[in-house]
């Protein structure tokens, strides 16, 4: 039997609107009071009726989150931060996973609509913002995480990607690297920028980029990152003259890399050597332990969660945006001096 605030009133012999206010812990309650309340509400399980109460107050303290990959530690990092951030002041995360599919993308923002959200966050993988105007359209606020539109104005936390690209390719040119080489990401504003990056260092200290130097991944899930970096790294190895440097997309595509050049018989950095992107907590225990750029993916989800906060409580007209400076972690597999 579903225990409801009517009968836990009528047992104590007070009002709907007494348990109701205890339960939000309002200082109205008398303390003996608000006690004997929540030992009831204990003692019979009783759980509020969320739906009913968004109806009342016009929130339902759930914040809907979509990214594309949930294999992937940047984005499994970066939710359970936000969830353990948004839990301090009351809200609940609903989170779903996109798969890097547009249409399956559109069906979750969809179903997560219909469940009467406060906030929506999403690491989109569509290749405009089109579909996702219909979140403002429904009068939820939204905040883009980690990927953006160019002419979309809207909320946004992520981190400097063109950074990303800078600060891996400054420390390969730092340590005597020449030909560096770049299997890049998805043809999105992430992937984008940290190719930027990378050619701009490149061209800056008067360094070329030969034909075919710039490796195409694919656009597909990062739970096959690995695979795609063994592709890639094919590429690599057949390049003329070969690299002796690689900066990867991410950490994932990275590691697949590694692999294949170890199996060529390459050694790392000596003869190779590679910077990902993510900073996973595996990248120090690998056979090589690889250098990576770090996003900061917990301070990304803490930054949200006060972003959301911050629209809930005082709504503004004007786009909000945090955007983070990455850092670069140095192991062996760059370490040449």
């Amino acid at each position: 039997m579903v225990v409801r605030l009517k009968d836990i009133a009528e047992e104590l012999g007070l009002s709907i609107v007494t348990v109701s206010k205890a339960l939000r812990d309002r200082p109205d309650v008398a303390k003996e009071t608000k006690a004997r309340i929540l030992e009831r509400v204990k003692r019979l399980n009783y759980r509020p009726n969320l739906a009913a109460r968004s109806l009342i107050t016009g929130r339902s303290l759930l914040i809907g989150l979509v990214v594309p990959d949930l294999i992937h530690p940047f984005f499994s990092e970066i939710a359970k931060a936000l969830a353990a951030a948004l839990r301090k002041k009351n809200y609940f995360l609903l989170v779903s996973s996109s798969e890097s599919d547009p249409t399956l993308e559109q069906d979750e923002i969809e179903h997560m609509l219909a469940h009467r959200l406060d906030c929506f966050v999403v690491a989109s993988c569509q290749k405009n913002a089109d579909h996702l105007r219909k979140i403002g359209e429904a009068g939820v606020p939204l905040i883009l995480l980690d990927r953006s539109f160019p002419g979309f104005s809207s909320n946004f936390v992520g981190v400097n990607d063109y950074k990303i690209g800078e600060l891996a390719t400054e420390h390969l040119i730092a340590q005597g690297c020449k030909r560096i080489a770049h299997i890049r990401g998805p043809l999105t504003n992430v992937g984008n920028r940290r190719a930027e990056g990378y050619l701009d260092t490149l061209k800056k200290h008067g360094l070329t980029t030969p034909e075919g130097y710039v490796i195409a991944s694919g656009e597909a899930a990062d739970s096959d990152g690995e695979t795609r970096g063994k592709r890639a790294m094919n590429a690599v190895l057949a390049l003329r003259p070969r690299p002796d440097a690689v900066f990867c997309f991410n950490d994932t595509l990275a590691v697949g890399a590694m692999d294949r050049a170890f199996e060529a018989g390459l050694r790392i950095p000596r003869d190779l050597a590679v910077v990902g992107s993510g900073n996973f907590h595996y990248s120090g225990k690998l056979r090589v332990p690889l250098s990576s750029v770090d996003q900061g993916a917990a301070e990304i989800g803490e930054r949200t969660a006060k972003m959301i906060t911050a629209l809930l409580e005082k709504p503004s007209s004007r786009s909000r945006s945090a955007v983070l400076e990455p850092t670069l972690v140095v192991r062996a597999s760059s370490k040449l001096k």
